[in-house]
């Protein structure tokens, strides 16, 4: 099963988040970047690491056979072409590279009683809650402190101009921002109004439409650069427009959907956009409706594609261990799953005994219009998974190695069809939201498909008044 790291790390941090605001407590994250990572991994002190860890003696000699006897030679105009040795570090293109450096650098993981600590290989971060944002500086300070010594006894250091903090807050919270500038490691840091973390552009409130409004810009930008990649009066022909569209631009347009909805207004705007992708993929006049181009194009539209690709991260947490993804470890225990492990430092427990306002909405439940209450981010992904959960007791565990001897776990290859039928059944709910997402006229009688057409393949002329005739 794909897994995507980035995508869970950030909503296990939106997940902690949103928990630890539910009890009104004031939350603050510091993101830290580790300087030249890979750069600084030692391989004696790896070895040393590896073999306190108990693994394998060939897989350690192996290992330090892989970071011996390197050398490195400068290549430019003049250069004397001599190879130097090189002492420390890992290739910077070998895949094994960052795992190595997980390794080395696991040693700065601690736990944070009442926050969370996330890294993403380089990207560190630390979440702080407390009555209020003060009492975050302190604890951060400490926090702080204590990662910086750590990291001086493994030679690595954190960069000072990557170093970002924040200080959430809720839409309807009263209390006065903070904006103070706070002293970390003998630097003063100002509080960001925006961040961007592992792709994903984030503000105090998280509002989503900064992270859109960047997406759709990067999209425009490079919509105009592929249009002119084409002779001047042919233009670039229907099918490729079609991969371009489906393959580049709509990635590009919809990235962090899996984790973030776009707002009316950015999405209003996604739309506007799409459209005129959609009419260029067909070569079309503007008096198209606009309720046409979508099927016209087989480019589903912005809404319903936003909602497939929140579901397909939803089945993903659904289907992994608790043990590999930390967002799946943060499930409700009502979730129907073949796993009985639960994330021991989850802020769950803090919600418990709070007001009707501030408790949490099940996973099961529908939000309701005007919400009241809203579900956690992961809980807002078990909802999803309700439609794909029709016909089964549990979602198969997608395990990395076979399980073990006893238990009633199915056999791999039978959890690997099932979580491929409800990849399936994901694409095809796509198809089903199409129709009222995006409702075409009474007289047009054509289905929304995913497939482009077979006329597509000819000139441009000629599929756009094929597409017209239709």
């Amino acid at each position: 099963m794909p897994g995507l790291s980035s995508s869970d790390a950030c909503l296990t941090l939106l997940h902690e988040v949103k928990t630890l605001q539910r009890p009104r407590l004031e939350v603050s994250p510091l993101f830290l970047d580790i300087k030249a990572d890979l750069d600084n991994v030692d391989a004696s002190t790896l070895r040393a690491r590896l073999l306190a860890s108990r693994a394998l003696s060939s897989m350690v000699d192996w290992v330090s056979s892989f970071l011996s006897e390197r050398t490195c030679t400068l290549v430019f105009q003049g250069s004397p072409n001599i190879s130097s040795p090189v002492s420390v570090g890992t290739s910077q293109g070998s895949p094994l590279s960052p795992l190595l450096f997980l390794l080395y650098v696991a040693p700065l993981h601690m736990s944070v009683p009442r926050g969370l600590m996330v890294s993403y290989v380089d990207d560190f971060s630390i979440t702080v809650a407390s009555p209020s944002y003060r009492g975050n500086i302190r604890r951060l300070q400490n926090h702080c402190s204590t990662i910086a010594a750590k990291g001086r006894d493994i030679c690595v250091a954190f960069s000072v101009p990557k170093t970002e903090l924040v200080h959430w807050r809720t839409p309807s919270q009263r209390t006065a921002p903070l904006h103070a500038p706070s002293e970390l490691e003998n630097h003063l840091f100002q509080p960001s109004q925006v961040v961007r973390c592992l792709g994903y552009w984030f503000t105090p409130t998280i509002n989503t439409a900064h992270h859109y409004w960047h997406s759709l810009s990067l999209a425009q930008a490079i919509f105009s650069f592929v249009k002119r990649l084409s002779s001047p009066g042919a233009g670039v022909r229907p099918f490729l427009c079609h991969r371009i569209a489906s393959g580049f631009l709509l990635p590009i347009l919809t990235y962090g959907a899996d984790l973030l909805t776009p707002n009316y207004a950015a999405l209003r705007s996604m739309n506007g956009f799409w459209h005129r992708v959609q009419r260029c993929t067909m070569n079309n006049l503007f008096s198209t409706p606009t309720c046409i181009l979508s099927r016209e194009a087989c480019l589903p539209p912005i809404v319903s594609y936003c909602r497939y690709r929140r579901r397909l991260p939803a089945l993903r947490v659904a289907c992994a261990p608790p043990y590999a993804s930390p967002a799946s470890a943060r499930l409700p225990q009502s979730f129907p799953s073949l796993s009985s492990l639960w994330a021991q430092h989850c802020s769950r427990h803090l919600t418990i005994g709070l007001s009707s306002i501030y408790l949490l909405l099940s996973w099961r439940t529908k939000v309701p219009s005007p919400w009241i209450r809203k579900h956690l981010p992961v809980d807002a992904l078990a909802h999803l998974t309700l439609p794909l959960q029709e016909g089964l007791m549990c979602f198969p565990l997608m395990l990395h190695a076979p399980p073990p001897s006893g238990t009633n776990v199915p056999p791999p290859d039978l959890m690997r069809k099932a979580y491929q039928a409800l990849r399936t059944r994901a694409r095809n709910m796509l198809i089903q939201d199409w129709v009222p997402d995006d409702p075409a006229p009474l007289y047009y009688e054509y289905p929304p498909s995913l497939s482009p057409h077979s006329f597509i393949a000819l000139g441009k002329f000629v599929a756009g008044r094929i597409h017209q005739m239709r």
